[in-house]
């Protein structure tokens, strides 16, 4: 009886130990669906009404003309004279930062001049902390801000 226990164990250890064998070989190249994406290779059943939504999804995304991030709002007024004032404000900004966007906004009832393209909040307060002597009032907001240059090797050069 206390053979049969070992033995026992011994025979599950070996059979454990034989199903974790692997078939995969290296050298030997694959054939089977190389070009196709592996969503493309997976069945999914799913309601029509997703593919729709991720199209207008899509959609609304082109239309907004840019990505959501942060800018400065260095101006607002609804005075009298408030687009004449943001239009000296935004030119005033020009002047002092001519490497930073300016944008004269109209949002009723208010003239707002919102100043940069910033994808994070901290690139935001770098820039704040730069033009706090300035506009001392200025503060971060949340904008649809134009999509972020890219450098190309033309330029770089």
């Amino acid at each position: 009886m206390k053979l049969i226990i070992p033995w026992i164990a011994f025979i599950l250890f070996c059979l454990s130990v034989s199903a974790q064998q692997s078939s995969y070989n290296p050298n030997q190249p694959e054939t089977e669906n190389v070009s196709q994406p592996i969503s493309e290779q997976l069945p999914v059943s799913q309601d029509a009404r997703i593919d729709s939504l991720l199209k207008r999804h899509i959609a609304m995304n082109k239309r907004m003309n840019g990505t959501e991030g942060y800018r400065l709002e260095v101006f607002f007024s609804s005075g009298l004279k408030a687009r004449e004032e943001a239009m000296s404000v935004k030119t005033e900004f020009l002047t002092k930062y001519p490497d930073v966007q300016a944008y004269m906004i109209f949002q009723s009832p208010d003239f707002k001049v919102r100043v940069g393209d910033f994808r994070t909040k901290n690139e935001a307060l770098a820039l704040k902390d730069r033009i706090k002597k300035t506009y001392p009032n200025a503060f971060i907001v949340k904008d649809i801000i134009q999509f972020p240059k890219l450098i190309t090797d033309k330029e770089s050069k």
